[in-house]
């Protein structure tokens, strides 16, 4: 699959302005700095499309993204610890209204940090994903911050800690752009199936 020209849609700050997608929606989520817009940039080709910064919670709303064959929406990250109690719980809550709509979400990455491991909260997810039967693949990020031997250990590690086999996972960074075939290629697949 090739992204020719992705281009930002809206954003979503209640569940009522939710989208009822026109074409499959792919949707990424994770914990606050896991990397989610600098992997939709490297997804679309693009250095901009979603706005990146080096401070975690900056994506509060659901911002979704037209990749021409199919609707790419970003959630808010979770599991910040400088954000109030208040702000987690709306961002919990706009995260189970989201997948309570499960008909219309075709397959759900869920981004982790390769260094770090899944959280209670990225556990949580899975169980949300799993009652919602929400197909989904966990990607790893940030491999360029290991070495290719402990990229291999730790996403084993992971997976297995996740109840997973490594078949349902990804390993990508956006610096070095690995993974991004790979990436493109489930995308593909899965909205394929689904349409």
């Amino acid at each position: 699959m090739i992204i020719k020209n992705a281009t930002f849609i809206t954003s979503a700050a209640r569940p009522e302005q939710f989208l009822t997608p026109q074409k499959p929606l792919i949707a990424i989520c994770g914990k606050s700095n896991v990397g989610k817009s600098s992997l939709i940039n490297m997804l679309a080709n693009q250095k901009k499309l979603a706005k990146t910064s080096s401070s975690p919670g900056r994506t509060r709303l659901v911002n979704y993204f037209d990749f021409g064959e199919f609707w790419l929406a970003d959630l808010p990250g979770y599991g910040y610890a400088q954000v109030s109690k208040v702000e987690k719980e709306k961002w919990a809550k706009t995260l189970q209204k989201f997948f309570k709509r499960g008909k219309d979400i075709t397959h759900v990455l869920i981004l982790i940090d390769i260094r770090h491991g899944a959280t209670e909260d990225d556990m949580a997810l899975l169980q949300l994903l799993n009652y919602h039967i929400i197909p989904f693949t966990v990607v790893f990020t940030k491999a360029d911050k290991l070495s290719r031997m402990k990229v291999n250990e730790h996403a084993k590690k992971i997976a297995d800690s996740m109840f997973l086999t490594r078949l349902n996972t990804i390993v990508t960074s956006s610096e070095s752009r690995l993974g991004k075939e790979e990436l493109l290629d489930k995308i593909e697949s899965v909205i394929r199936n689904d349409f």
